[in-house]
């Protein structure tokens, strides 16, 4: 019956939403008086055959469902789902192999974005800021894999991370007096940890009246803050060239008279640009990454600054501890919850290393995010924007 549609709308140059729907079932409707169909079955069939013209065939229906964060797809027929925290196998799969290729190519199009043997890899979004990745043959294996993180269509705050006890409340209002007080913020953990949902509630806390730039490999975050400019890197084209990394944008932002700069996620040789950035007056710049703990991630930044630059490490590690003020990590509990672990505030750097001193530090026993007996030494923006 897809088939069907298709070809009867074959001569039609462009045909509206509702004149489709009313197509699919003006078939149904002839087909019906072949071959017997429920309400129900009639009603799945038409979101069936509108979905794979108009949406994203089989993957529509999660797309839409609010309970699903997670959708793997791991070739045509094996797609996998996280639902409430919790992993399982769907029921429906894709027609064929060329059927999944053709979404994932109407997804990657809509970004302007391009995925093919050549080029198998492919970091893109949704329309709602869903995050994509694909992978194509002959790097994958079993078929193409595609991987849709879904965000909530509203934003998470901190009043909600505190009902689901991701974080305390006053820890909140610790952090809260961080961000207004212009105090330059690192947000590391794993996979699936939290980093962008936690960004966007910390975000929050931004004065309204602030110039904020956003620079992101795929457009993700949701921060309201009217004088916002968001920038997206650019991939390489067809022809090897006009790439716009993320070191591009970092540079072109600082001409852009920003208040704060946030880097979505640093993974490569912008951190160093970014370091800098913190370094030259961009006090209250936010950005996240991946990591085991926070030493970690002070040793992951070390390694990518090392990828654009050829340093001596004190340097570098001089220049991280010049430029971060707090770090910040969480963690995926084994229950499928999210929770800020630490909170640790940047002492400076001296005999080889940078010193931290932990703030907030959870508690496996009491199961919630406490306060430490260390205090937070470094004042003086407190002080200076009357916070304390």
């Amino acid at each position: 019956m897809r088939v069907k549609v298709r070809e009867e709308l074959d001569l039609v140059t462009f045909v509206t939403d509702e004149e489709l729907k009313d197509k699919i079932d003006e078939i149904l409707a002839k087909e019906s008086k072949r071959n017997y169909f429920t309400c129900e079955d009639r009603e799945e069939l038409q979101k069936e055959i509108y979905n794979s013209i108009r949406g994203l065939d089989v993957l529509q229906e999660l797309i839409e469902d609010d309970r699903v964060s997670e959708i793997m797809v791991n070739g045509a027929k094996d797609i996998f789902i996280e639902k409430n925290g919790c992993i399982s196998k769907w029921h429906k799969g894709f027609s064929s192999e060329e059927k999944l290729l053709d979404v994932i190519q109407q997804i990657v199009s809509n970004v302007n974005r391009i995925v093919n043997e050549s080029t198998p890899i492919v970091d893109a979004r949704l329309m709602d800021g869903s995050r994509v990745h694909a992978v194509l043959k002959p790097i994958a294996l079993n078929g193409p894999v595609l991987t849709i993180r879904k965000f909530p269509k509203v934003p998470i705050d901190m009043r909600k991370l505190i009902e689901w006890k991701s974080i305390s409340e006053d820890c909140v209002e610790f952090l809260e007096q961080l961000v207004k007080a212009k105090y330059n913020i690192f947000i590391s953990g794993g996979t699936g940890a939290g980093k962008t949902t936690f960004l966007n509630a910390l975000s929050q806390f931004i004065p309204k009246e602030e110039r904020i730039i956003t620079i992101e490999d795929s457009a993700e975050l949701q921060i309201n803050i009217p004088n916002l400019v968001s920038l997206e890197a650019r991939n390489k084209n067809l022809e090897g060239t006009n790439e716009v990394s993320i070191r591009d944008l970092i540079r072109a932002s600082l001409r852009m008279r920003p208040d704060r700069i946030i880097v979505g996620e640093v993974r490569s040789e912008e951190a160093l640009d970014m370091l800098q950035a913190m370094n030259t007056g961009h006090d209250g710049s936010i950005s996240t990454g991946h990591a085991n703990s926070s030493r970690d991630m002070l040793t992951r930044l070390e390694m990518m600054v090392l990828m654009g630059a050829e340093l001596p490490l004190e340097a570098i590690k001089s220049q991280i501890a010049s430029a971060l003020d707090v770090l910040i990590h969480l963690e995926r509990m084994r229950d499928g919850s999210r929770k800020v672990v630490s909170v640790e505030e940047v002492i400076g750097y001296s005999k080889g290393e940078i010193i931290l001193s932990k703030i907030y530090e959870y508690n496996n026993e009491t199961q919630c995010l406490q306060k430490t007996k260390n205090s937070f030494q470094n004042v003086d923006k407190f002080k200076e924007g009357n916070l304390l």
